[in-house]
């Protein structure tokens, strides 16, 4: 296990990507810094304390990268501000104001090379952003309280890079849609060519921590179409657009579930004859737990911690052992998480 040791309060937000063959990790935290690791040797390698509020959400930018070349950081804040960092410069790029809204959760859209943005507020809005023009496309109205994580739709593989006048201007490829999570127990799904609501789905009995779309290479029947949620109700939840049905409920925890995700593997599951798609879930009650998605009985692991989980990613990196050892190993997956008491594990 590597530890990441440099924030000073929870890290409530961790991202992954690597540029150049470098596989980099950044973090937001309630300390109100950004920061970025080198994933190998755990140190880290810069940061960004210009936030005057918590930073809720930190995100490597693909837009930037493959349109500029160039390393960036976004991070969304109680400061009301969304910015952007330039990794090599090691200063602030773009600014993103927001009156009157404490920024929550934010995404960068899987199509049209993560050009835009979405952002959930504490304002009940969810809000779309072109980063190129530095220009709010559209905010979506209709959750009753705060906006805690919002997501993008996976890329389609019959992407169709059109651009089409619309109520929010400009954006290519129809069909995408984003997912809302809130504090008035609702997860919503928001159509973003015709900027309406068209799905609530009812079931948690408390507040929204966490939303993802499943992607169409997780093996996961429905694929897209399948939302995964985490909730202060202590549980997570398998959601189906189509249906708009709740697929599977995860009980388990003993206090909120944090972060929510879908890791890279299956497993062998003995009652159904065959293998089995997982869920992860990070809960403050200081534990990671992994369910399979076909059953709803104890969880299948647990991970303990001596400190409230707060947000995880998994990661693939290079084996770098012999060549018998990579011959021999048939996961290079790890997982990384962030604690209340400011650490990163990997």
């Amino acid at each position: 296990m590597l530890t990441f040791i440099g924030h000073t309060w929870r890290v409530n937000s961790i991202d992954y990507s690597i540029f150049d063959g470098n596989p980099l990790l950044c973090s937001g935290s309630h300390d109100k810094t950004v920061r970025v690791w080198d994933v190998e040797t755990g140190k880290q390698i810069q940061i960004f304390n210009e936030h005057s509020g918590f930073v809720i959400c930190a995100k490597f930018s693909p837009y930037h990268y493959h349109k500029h070349r160039r390393i960036v950081v976004c991070s969304s804040s109680y400061d009301r501000t969304i910015r952007f960092w330039d990794f090599q410069k090691n200063q602030q790029l773009q600014l993103l104001t927001c009156d009157r809204k404490e920024m929550c959760g934010i995404e960068l859209s899987s199509f049209n090379g993560g050009r835009y943005l979405c952002c959930g507020a504490y304002d009940s809005t969810v809000n779309l952003w072109d980063i190129e023009a530095s220009k709010s496309l559209h905010t979506f109205r209709g959750h009753s309280w705060v906006v805690w994580c919002v997501d993008f739709s996976p890329l389609q593989s019959n992407n169709n890079y059109y651009y089409k006048s619309n109520g929010i201007s400009m954006i290519g490829g129809s069909g995408y849609t984003i997912c809302s999570g809130s504090w008035d127990k609702t997860i919503r799904i928001w159509d973003i060519e015709t900027t309406k609501q068209f799905i609530i789905f009812n079931g948690h009995n408390d507040n929204l921590c966490s939303v993802k779309y499943a992607s169409n290479e997780s093996g996961i029947s429905g694929g897209a179409n399948i939302i995964l949620s985490g909730s202060s109700d202590k549980s997570a939840r398998l959601w189906d657009i189509r249906s708009g049905q709740q697929i599977q409920a995860f009980n388990g925890h003993t206090s909120r579930v944090t972060c929510v995700e879908y890791p890279p593997f299956v497993v062998n599951n003995i009652e159904i004859g065959g293998s089995s798609n997982v869920i992860c879930s990070g809960s403050s009650d200081h534990t990671i737990r992994f369910w399979d998605i076909r059953s709803n009985k104890k969880e299948l692991y647990t991970i303990e911690e001596e400190n409230p989980v707060y947000c995880l990613k998994f990661l693939r990196l290079e084996n770098k052992g012999t060549n018998s050892e990579k011959t021999n190993s048939n996961c290079n997956v790890n997982l990384c998480y962030g604690l209340n008491d400011g650490h990163i594990r990997l």
